[in-house]
């Protein structure tokens, strides 16, 4: 039986969910874009704006795993609340980034095809976008507050 070291349990801390979020995200709403672009190519530019809001999703993933790898020092142990508090902060940013993205996406995909018929719907579609992105940012906030529980 193969015994871990600190370094293998920062493999999978949680946060890389998410990545997957900001795939979903972008995968979803470039669909949309790909719809339009043969229809309307000048709307490309506008249209981008959920791909970036989704691709932000996956720094809240880093940032929370970076700063739970800045909290470790090799020469303290690591408790066993320490490791069930930093899997906690993985998975809140993790699962709120999965959902935000999965949120980015079907917003971007439709409302990305129907500004294309009616130009004044931008400003809604990137509200609710915004309201979407800011998802992913309470689970880091969460997390972040997890980080600092944890590290005493």
């Amino acid at each position: 039986m193969k015994s871990f070291t600190r370094t293998d349990t920062l493999l999978f801390n949680g946060s890389d969910v998410s990545v997957v979020g900001a795939a979903i995200g972008t995968a979803k709403s470039g669909l949309g874009i790909a719809g339009i672009g043969t229809f309307k190519p000048e709307l490309i530019m506008r249209s981008l704006i959920p791909v970036v809001m989704s691709g932000i999703l996956s720094v809240y993933g880093l940032v929370v795993s970076v700063l739970i790898a800045g909290g470790l020092a090799p020469n303290e142990n690591y408790t066993l609340f320490n490791g069930f508090m930093h899997l906690a902060c993985g998975l809140s940013v993790g699962f709120a980034c999965l959902s935000s993205g999965y949120a980015i996406g079907i917003v971007g995909d439709v409302g990305v095809r129907k500004y294309m018929h009616q130009p004044r719907l931008f400003v809604g579609i990137v509200l609710i976008l915004i309201f979407a992105e800011v998802l992913g940012l309470y689970g880091m906030i969460i997390a972040l507050i997890l980080n600092t529980k944890s590290t005493g």
